[in-house]
């Protein structure tokens, strides 16, 4: 809360708001005779999302970011999209609300600003694929018979970004991977058997686009967030950013080599999930994170989260109506709740 309070106070906010609702009497605390707004809870979040804004940038983790995504659209601004669940539990919803409002919705997870630069000024019809990178977090390395008894302070550990635990752990298990291939398509409207990962342990080059004539252009930068977010706050504009010049002659050398399913089976799970539709995403995401849970709690294996996921999904997909439902929040809502009790009565069997 201090920290919020802070960035309030610097700012000049009209309007700070906790998503945790038994912390609203510490930021009010905090902001006392300032003369800031305060609010709490999921409600107050999708709220504050709602009001009036040229530009709003969405960086909530998890399925919780839809809600306040799909509100700041509905005023026809600009919604800069750090969220990638968005698109992965409702990717057409959100991109059938921004199209009814003339809302415009710019990528910033690094993969997807790197694909959206290097498609600037080019004819989408001549794409052949989209090539996304992955450092292969920080179990890239190990043996894969060694992965099972990996801890979460071992996987909690980038070798390159300087992310949250979540992601990290999502990084190490290739799910965050898993859901940026889902979210390419959605976003860019691209069939799925055109879109690769590539690992790539520098984390350098963060997207290719290839074209018909054998082209392929490369985003190349640091990792550093600060780019993606910095090229969206000033798009249709690039201007100066304070972020590190990379010297290529002192890296030398850029290395790439294909992902195995066996050590990441959240790929083959994305793919599944793009083939099916429907709900699948949804499906997807609530039991990652709910095993997500479960791993860092100490209560399950790293390898334990992705056998979760699949059966979770292949039991939910098979149901009738889930996989060619058009995606409604309601029935969204229902779907994500549902399988979190599915993938916790999963590990109950299989503890």
């Amino acid at each position: 809360m201090d920290q919020l309070a802070r960035d309030a106070r610097e700012l000049g906010a009209a309007l700070a708001v906790t998503a945790f609702e038994d912390r609203l009497q510490d930021l009010r605390a905090a902001l006392a005779g300032s003369g800031i707004e305060v609010a709490a809870g999921a409600a107050a979040v999708a709220e504050a999302a709602a009001r009036p804004a040229d530009w709003v940038m969405s960086a909530i983790v998890g399925a919780a970011g839809l809600a306040p995504g799909l509100a700041a659209l509905r005023h026809g601004g600009t919604l800069a999209l750090a969220n990638k669940e968005s698109l992965v539990t409702a990717g057409p919803l959100l991109i059938a609300e921004a199209a009814s409002h003339g809302s415009t919705i710019l990528p910033v997870d690094s993969e997807h600003s790197a694909v959206f630069q290097a498609l600037a000024g080019e004819e989408f019809a001549t794409v052949e694929r989209i090539i996304i990178t992955a450092s292969g977090g920080a179990l890239r390395d190990w043996p894969l018979e060694a992965l099972e008894h990996a801890t979460v302070a071992e996987v909690s550990s980038h070798p390159n970004w300087d992310m949250g635990q979540r992601i990290t752990i999502d990084s190490a298990s290739m799910f965050n991977k898993a859901m940026e291939l889902i979210e390419t398509k959605e976003f860019f409207g691209i069939s799925p058997d055109k879109i690769e990962v590539l690992i790539h342990p520098e984390s350098l080059i963060h997207a290719m686009v290839g074209y018909c004539d054998g082209a392929i252009m490369a985003h190349v930068g640091p990792p550093d967030m600060r780019h993606a977010i910095g090229y969206a706050l000033h798009w249709p504009e690039r201007r100066a950013l304070p972020v590190h010049r990379l010297d290529l002659a002192q890296i030398g050398t850029l290395s790439f080599r294909a992902p195995d399913e066996a050590r990441w089976p959240a790929l083959r799970l994305a793919r599944d999930v793009m083939q099916t539709g429907g709900y699948a995403g949804a499906i997807f995401n609530a039991a990652k994170e709910r095993s997500l849970d479960a791993f860092i709690a100490g209560d399950i294996g790293f390898n334990a989260m992705a056998a979760i996921v699949d059966e979770v999904l292949t039991q939910m997909s098979a149901e009738t109506g889930l996989s060619s439902a058009q995606i409604d929040l309601d029935t969204l809502h229902q779907i994500d709740h549902l399988a979190r009790i599915r993938a916790a009565e999963v590990m109950r069997r299989r503890a």
